[in-house]
């Protein structure tokens, strides 16, 4: 600001100032090199209090502002040229009774202990910041002076504060978020709304192995296990669309060394003023957490399935629905019928009574029994009783790994990997349990041995009663067994017989086959059930079985005539005796066969052809034998085709409680036909286990099977 402001311009002169009084900002007039105060606008004595006229106005402030405000007005008032000061703190000096000598204020440093003690206990004002221009004017030439204006953003600046604050706790907010999320996650990824990644992710990278290049996109789905994917897909998909406050799934992601490891993956949404922008996410390694929570739902099932069953087979059945397919992709278990062979270095002879496996691999058989060599890796874990664990290239297994019956299931359905686990119950070896990996299925390792042995122990009271009673149920089997003949070897024909009893009951049953060749050389077959299942059914089945053999041995007659013929016999036995029959003689015609036979009272026999049909000789039958004198039993004749089995079976095999016996001979007519060219021996076991059938009652099974076409 140039130019003077009038002659005679002094101290005293102030009121040539009024002018200024109403300006919004402060404004101050000194004059002289010692910057004497001349004038004060109301403003400025707002800001600063009311300093005395006449006094050194850089006195009007503290002693740091007061050392910078003389330097400034002795550099505007030497050189004229102006300065602008912005947001400069100011604090007035206080009290306001108390004015700094000219010494004191030219030497500040003097009085700045005086000051110190002096004020210590004083209330000073708050600091204010304010916006501050010096100019040099001139009063008369040679005579110059400091214009001060001063404008307060005390406010302004306490507000830019507050801002900053604000943003700084974010930004620590974010530091400690950033820093927890390093702590507990293994990886921190960024989707865009789309879910797909925007940024890279070093730690994706250092725990997966998949670079950026491959990591964008969809390609982080290629690291997720391939039984996870559609499942992951899915829910993450499904938080994209509803906007989902939050995101939690657990998956198995591939690791750098090639495994896989459970991880709980989580993510929220970002908005900004409404706007989803990001989804920031997060994945930590809970393999641990998720093996202890599996073992011990595993060991919470087990215990469940031995609690609500009774029987051994059952027991063992539940046990490997448990097995498949959390712990494995096949499970079979094997009851040990005798071991007497195994502990003199012989063969075991076993019998599968469960299978199990996962969805998309062809069934195992689960009934079946055979002896097992001594080289078997079964039998030596047996003998050893302790797991014994087998690795091997997929679908390669080494000779004698398994039991014959499950060796070529293990070659055709690429298994890497088979666990042998022997079932200890008392002491004794009652079962073995094989579990088969598949594929690209790691093979079980010794947590999962651990866990398979933990499994059983925690169900050996369970299986302990079970066995007591198998063992007085295998008694009663082998009475059984010595009751029924063994299938004769025939010239052209091939006989198979198969003998299931009730696992629910511990004592012989009624049911019955016999086979055997009259003196013209024809062979006959025959299959019955005697009301009741206990010993005294036995005796009657084992009377009725030997007198319809004397009967069709003394004269051969129509089937129907012996049945008739028997009817009689029974009664001189006991009045209260029942049973049905099927009889059947097979007769050669001049190079082909027919069947002769008669029905009383028993499920019709089935006839499936070599080209897969089935169909039910359901032609009138008689009654049930041993309901009066009054008996009639037609006889009837049908050919054998080239390739065909004839099926006889008792009762259990189609009846279950509640169900029309219909549905139950359909079941068994439509899975007969997919058995047609199975041999004779296979197709009644797959019969046996492909059948859902009560387990309430004892099971005969008779087939004949002639030569087919090729």
């Amino acid at each position: 600001m140039g130019g003077g402001l009038g002659a005679g311009a002094g101290c005293g002169d102030g009121p040539a100032f009024e002018m200024l009084d109403p300006a919004p900002v402060g404004v101050a007039v000194t004059r002289g090199p010692e910057h004497r105060l001349i004038y004060l606008n109301r403003m400025c004595r707002s800001q600063l209090g009311d300093p005395e006229l006449g006094s050194p106005f850089p006195c009007a402030f503290t002693s740091p502002t007061r050392e910078r405000f003389w330097r400034l007005c002795d550099q505007v008032f030497r050189t004229g040229e102006s300065v602008v000061l912005t947001v400069v703190p100011l604090k007035t000096e206080a009290p306001p009774d108390r004015v700094p000598s000219q010494d004191q204020c030219q030497n500040p440093t003097q009085d700045q202990g005086q000051d110190q003690g002096q004020d210590q206990g004083s209330t000073r004002d708050q600091e204010r910041f304010f916006t501050c221009s010096l100019s040099r004017i001139s009063f008369e030439p040679g005579d110059h002076g400091v214009l001060v204006m001063a404008m307060e953003v005390t406010e302004q600046i306490a507000a830019a504060r507050q801002v900053q604050a604000i943003a700084d706790e974010r930004r620590r907010i974010l530091r400690r978020y950033q820093s927890l999320i390093q702590v507990s996650a293994q990886i921190i990824w960024v989707a865009g709304p789309g879910g797909d990644p925007i940024e890279p992710s070093p730690s994706w990278e250092r725990v997966t192995g998949q670079p950026w290049e491959e990591f964008r996109g969809n390609g982080w789905l290629r690291m997720v296990h391939p039984d996870d994917q559609a499942e992951v897909l899915r829910t993450w998909q499904d938080a994209l669309d509803s906007r989902a406050q939050s995101y939690d799934n657990v998956c198995r992601l591939r690791v750098a060394d090639g495994g896989y490891r459970h991880f709980r993956v989580r993510a929220v949404p970002v908005y900004e003023h409404g706007r989803l922008v990001e989804w920031v996410g997060s994945c930590s390694d809970v393999e641990r957490q998720w093996q202890e929570r599996r073992s011990q739902d595993l060991l919470d099932r087990a215990a469940a399935a031995m609690g609500e069953l009774s029987s051994l087979p059952d027991m063992l059945r539940a046990l490997a629905e448990v097995i498949v397919p959390e712990l494995a992709d096949g499970c079979g278990i094997h009851l040990i019928t005798d071991m007497s062979g195994a502990d003199r270095g012989g063969p075991l002879l076993v019998e599968r009574v469960a299978a199990a496996v996962r969805p998309g691999l062809p069934m195992m058989t689960p009934y079946g029994q055979e002896q097992v060599r001594p080289e078997n890796k079964l039998v030596q874990a047996v003998r050893q009783r302790r797991p014994l664990l087998a690795t091997f290239a997929p679908g390669n297994p080494p000779p004698d790994l398994a039991p014959s019956g499950a060796q070529r299931w293990v070659a055709e359905n690429d298994v890497n990997g088979m666990l042998i686990v022997p079932v200890v119950v008392d002491g004794a070896v009652p079962a073995v349990v094989t579990t088969l990996t598949c594929g690209n299925r790691p093979p079980l390792d010794q947590a999962d041995i651990a866990l398979l042995t933990q499994m059983f122990d925690h169900a050996h009271d369970a299986l302990s009663s079970a066995i007591r009673f198998q063992r007085a149920q295998q008694i009663a089997l082998a009475l059984q067994h010595s009751l029924l003949a063994e299938p004769p070897l025939l010239p052209g024909l091939r006989i198979a017989a198969r003998y299931r009893a009730s696992p629910a009951a511990a004592e012989v049953g009624g049911d019955w086959y016999d086979s055997f060749v009259l003196p013209d050389g024809a062979p006959v077959i025959a299959i019955g059930d005697v009301a009741g299942h206990d010993l005294a059914a036995a005796v009657e089945m084992s009377q009725l079985r030997n007198m319809l053999r004397a009967l069709a041995m003394d004269r051969w007659g129509p089937p129907g005539e012996i049945l008739t013929r028997l009817n009689k016999v029974m009664s001189a036995l006991s009045g209260e005796v029942t049973a049905t029959c099927v009889l059947a003689r097979v007769e050669e015609t001049g190079g082909g066969h027919r069947l002769h036979y008669a029905v009383a009272g028993h499920p019709p026999p089935l006839l499936v052809t070599y080209e897969g049909t089935a169909r039910f000789l359901d032609d009138p039958t008689g009654s049930l034998l041993g309901i009066g004198d009054v008996f009639d039993c037609p006889s009837s004749t049908v050919p054998l085709p080239p390739g065909s089995t004839l099926l006889l079976y008792t009762d259990g095999l189609i009846e279950r409680m509640g169900e029309h016996l219909d549905l139950g001979l359909e079941r068994l007519r439509e899975l007969a036909q997919t058995l047609a060219r199975e041999p004779v021996d296979a197709f009644c076991d797959r019969l046996l286990s492909g059948l859902p059938t009560t387990g309430l009652d004892d099971i005969a099974v008779l087939a004949l099977r002639r030569p087919g076409p090729d």
